[in-house]
C-alpha cells in the first residue's frame, strides 16, 4: 500500500472515530438535559375531602406494597412554629422495605434520599391534590446505574397508586 493511500485511510479512520465520539457526547448531553427537565413529581386532583384523600392514598400505596413510616401535618407544624394559618398539607413518608433493602445493598448512602414522599394538599372547594415524588428524577444525583431498575419499579408502583385514586 502506498504512503498516500495509507495517509488517507489513517486520516479517514481518525476523522470517523472523532465524529463518532462527538456524536456520542452530544447524544449523552441531550439525554442528560432531557433527564434534568423530567418532572420531579406526579399528581392527581380529587373531588374528595382532605381526610378522604389521605385515606385513599394510604390504601393505594398499601396495595403497591408500601407502608407509611412517617407523617408530617404541615398545617399544624406551621401554626405551632410560626403562628401562620396554612392550608391542610400532609407529607406521608412511603416505604417499601423490600426495595429499600435492595437499594441499600447497592448504595448504602441512599438512605439520605428516603422515604418516598407523598403529599396531600387541600386545594379548597372539596378538591384535594395528591402528589408523589418521582424516584427516578429525585435520585438523578446518585451516579449508580445498578439502581435504575429498582427506581423504575418503584416509580411505576407510585404512579399506579396515584392513578388509581
Amino acid at each position: 500500500m502506498n504512503k498516500a493511500l495509507k495517509y488517507h485511510l489513517n486520516h479517514f479512520n481518525i476523522t470517523f472515530v472523532m465524529t463518532t465520539f462527538v456524536a456520542l457526547v452530544l447524544r449523552k448531553a441531550s439525554i442528560t438535559r432531557k433527564k434534568r427537565t423530567m418532572e420531579y413529581y406526579f399528581s392527581k386532583t380529587l373531588d374528595a375531602t382532605f381526610d378522604e384523600a389521605v385515606q385513599r392514598i394510604t390504601d393505594g400505596i398499601k396495595t403497591e406494597g408500601f407502608g407509611i413510616i412517617s407523617e408530617i401535618n404541615l398545617h399544624e407544624k406551621l401554626k405551632e412554629k410560626l403562628g401562620v394559618n396554612f392550608k391542610k398539607y400532609r407529607i406521608l413518608g412511603a416505604c417499601n422495605p423490600g426495595y429499600v433493602y435492595k437499594a441499600l445493598m447497592i448504595e448504602d448512602k441512599i438512605g439520605t434520599m428516603l422515604p418516598c414522599n407523598v403529599v396531600v394538599i387541600d386545594q379548597g372547594n372539596g378538591r384535594t391534590e395528591v402528589s408523589a415524588v418521582n424516584p427516578v428524577a429525585s435520585m438523578m444525583a446518585i451516579q449508580n446505574n445498578d439502581l435504575e431498575s429498582i427506581l423504575l419499579e418503584i416509580t411505576e408502583k407510585l404512579k399506579r397508586a396515584i392513578e388509581s385514586l
